[in-house]
């Protein structure tokens, strides 16, 4: 899935990930413990007094003579090295118990003997297959002593008694074997003298300190593994958004038009978001449930209960209704982010175009539209999650059924002596543990889908191929700024749009000369945006070849060539911050007089001057607080403030009035005479004096020359012209 490539793809996140299913494995195994000793205080604790097995920590010599009676040989020496004589003369154990091979092997040689000892001229009927009644030989255990003291009974002959005891007794099962035994020891016990109440008292203090210990480390490794997963999903989900945000800066305008400002944010954000969560869950959930699921199916088997097949089915049940109602879910998944993002372009569309929908009186139908974005996207979020929400009532059901066919199933295997009550509670909880693993992983499998498709459409901004990317040679054409020129020259440039059928320019052939004006003019749509936004390469030429001093801007890094360029753009952006970031965003190194000289020559500062904290005032996001010919003059400051070698004006001074436009221009005549103009203009007052005109109509280049040549040589700016201009400006 995309969305765990997110988690590998970092040799840090990856060392955690290694780290928590560590930790994990620490807190499976003291949750999957809990059961075990759970079963414990009620079968030994509990029913037992305290007494876990037939291997007597203390007994009496002439006992364990008894014992040893009815043992092979081999075992008879195993077992009389296993105790040791104490001061008081009784026997004890001299084994660690933490030995448990050796336990069990004491525990399986001492259980037939006090099996046989615990049932003094014992009859019992046990029913065979055949509904006979089989009843082993009786015998009094004085007897048998003394004739085996005294010689009159070998010890073959004892283990022929013990293997017909066995024989009839071998249908008992082994719990009532070893309630048996268990009975021995207790009276042995008790015989000695040692107070069972204390003895069961110790028991259940152990076994609760021991659950108390293992509570307490599963706690702090689940505080750990939670830590540890928020912060590297943090981690890397700020690393996406900053990759993402890279990404999109060096996205050229053929990118941006492919995925939309809106779809942009979306990804930056919401999507960006929902990878985060789901990368918590997975290393919180995920990894731990396949570990709680195979532990616990180990637990299970390791009881020997042959219920096995409960479990099996329902984890099948789980399992079906799962993929059920994803593949039901699914589809909608990738359609809800679509929604989301049509609802942030109707959104930002709205916002950002108050004043005209108010001016238009379309409130309703912009509510309307609203409504619309927002009810489809309510619909499908309650279509998946009515969907999903389904699943819980039913897994819930699951597990209650489950439950009670446990309980049922049990019941039979307690009366008949197969089961403790211990045991089946154990059962319960591993039951309930291996389905809970499933329904964690359910729960993941919700949000899982949406989030791969968060995961695949982040993926999509990170993937795309760049259309203008700097060639691996660019770095060796380095010059300082003051090394530049600033000749440009156009040589048969052509440019099409991205999937066009034809190109929007055609043959364009021009130089612009440093110290000089060159002004761009023609109809609307005919090309002079598009011309002048080739310079800075927000497009790459089609044909042809754009050069800087004689070099290809395609040779000269994209860093490199904005450095020289001064580009006001049509429509003027300002920044959130003051006036004096705004002006200083180009360089934020230069001095403050070097600010207001670039405010002056931009005709800026007489309004500059008359606010009450002057360049320390506000700008609201987007200058919305200043007005549109104010936008454009901070505009201008901020790219003579940046001291390019080459200027680019898109009808930059749509917004001014005449008085400051002349003002304007006669200051930037005065003051960048070294460098190189171009202007794109609608009016021709603004560019009169210019050195050098290009008319452009429909893409190609319909003249070009001085206000003067032009006027008597090319009919398309003799249009222009009259439709601006009087008869007497004409003349002149």
């Amino acid at each position: 899935m995309r969305v765990l490539s997110f988690l590998v793809s970092s040799k840090r996140a990856t060392l955690t990930v290694v780290a928590i299913i560590a930790i994990l494995i620490v807190q499976a195994y003291c949750d999957l413990a809990l059961p075990r000793y759970t079963s414990d205080i009620v079968d030994v604790g509990i029913m037992n007094g305290g007494i876990g097995d037939a291997v007597l920590n203390e007994t009496r010599p002439e006992s364990m003579a008894d014992l040893l009676m009815f043992m092979p040989e081999e075992d008879e020496v195993f077992v009389e090295s296993a105790y040791k004589a104490g001061a008081d003369g009784n026997l004890r154990l001299d084994i660690d118990r933490d030995d448990t091979e050796t336990i069990d092997a004491l525990n399986r040689a001492f259980e037939i003997p006090m099996l046989l000892l615990s049932a003094q001229n014992y009859k019992a009927a046990d029913s065979g297959a055949d509904g006979d009644t089989v009843s082993p030989p009786s015998f009094d255990i004085d007897q048998l002593r003394q004739a085996y003291g005294a010689g009159l009974l070998s010890k073959a002959q004892l283990l022929e008694i013990r293997a017909e005891a066995e024989k009839a007794l071998g249908d008992m099962g082994d719990l009532a074997t070893g309630a048996a035994a268990i009975a021995y020891v207790r009276a042995e016990y008790e015989a000695i003298g040692i107070d069972m109440k204390d003895l069961q008292l110790d028991y259940m203090k152990d076994i609760g300190l021991r659950m108390i210990l293992l509570t307490l480390v599963s706690i702090c490794a689940a505080i750990i593994v939670c830590f540890l997963a928020s912060h590297t999903a943090a981690v890397i989900s700020k690393k996406l958004r900053q990759d993402v945000f890279f990404k999109i800066l060096s996205f050229s305008g053929k990118e941006i038009d492919k995925f939309s400002s809106a779809s942009l944010i979306t990804r930056s954000t919401n999507d960006i978001q929902h990878i985060q969560m789901a990368l918590v869950m997975t290393m919180r959930i995920v990894l731990l449930a396949p570990v709680m699921g195979i532990g616990g199916v180990i637990m299970v088997l390791g009881t020997h209960t042959g219920m096995g097949w409960i479990i099996a089915t329902a984890v099948g049940i789980l399992l079906v209704g799962v993929v059920v109602m994803l593949s039901i879910a699914m589809p909608k998944f990738t359609i809800l982010q679509k929604l989301i993002d049509r609802l942030n372009l109707v959104s930002r569309e709205i916002l950002s175009g108050l004043p005209v929908i108010r001016a238009f009186c379309r409130e309703t139908f912009e509510r309307n539209r609203f409504e619309k974005a927002n009810d489809d996207l309510m619909k499908t979020q309650l279509f998946t999650n009515r969907v999903m929400v389904m699943m819980f009532p039913l897994i819930m059901l699951l597990m209650n059924v489950t439950t009670v066919v446990i309980v049922w199933c049990s019941a039979a295997k307690i009366d008949l002596g197969d089961l403790q009550v211990g045991a089946m509670m154990a059962f319960i909880t591993y039951t309930m543990q291996i389905v809970m693993s499933f329904l964690m992983l359910s729960m993941i499998a919700v949000m899982l889908p949406r989030a791969n498709v968060a995961a695949e459409r982040v993926h999509e901004v990170l993937s795309t191929e760049l259309s203008v990317l700097d060639k691996p040679e660019a770095e060796r054409v380095r010059r300082a700024r003051e090394d530049w020129s600033g000749l440009v020259s156009f040589n048969h440039v052509s440019f099409r749009f991205p999937d066009a059928e034809a190109d929007v320019l055609m043959d364009i052939h021009f130089t612009a000369q440093p110290g000089e004006t060159t002004a761009i003019i023609g109809s609307t749509g005919s090309g002079k945006s598009t011309l002048v936004n080739l310079i800075p390469r927000l497009f790459d030429v089609t044909a042809g070849n754009i050069t800087i001093d004689g070099v290809d801007i395609r040779d000269i890094t994209q860093h490199e060539l904005r450095e020289i360029l001064g580009v006001v753009p049509q429509k003027g952006v300002l920044f959130s911050g003051d006036i004096r970031s705004n002006i200083k965003f180009g360089n934020e190194g230069i001095s403050d007089s070097t600010m207001s000289q670039a405010a002056a020559i931009a005709q800026a500062s007489e309004f500059i001057d008359e606010k009450e904290d002057a360049y320390e005032s506000t700008i609201s996001q987007g200058g919305t607080n200043v007005s549109g010919g104010q936008k454009q003059r901070l505009s201008i400051a901020r790219a003579i403030a940046h001291n390019p070698r080459i200027f680019i004006f898109d009808d930059s001074f749509s917004a001014l009035d005449y008085r400051t436009d002349i003002k304007l221009r006669k200051a930037l005549n005065e003051n960048l005479h070294d460098a190189t103009v171009i202007i794109v203009a609608q009016r021709i007052s603004t560019i009169l004096r210019a050195e050098k005109i290009i008319v452009l109509d429909e893409g190609r280049i319909a003249g070009i020359g001085t206000h003067k040549d032009l006027l008597k040589n090319c009919a398309v700016y003799r249009e222009i012209a009259v439709s601006q201009l009087s008869e007497t400006e004409l003349g002149a």
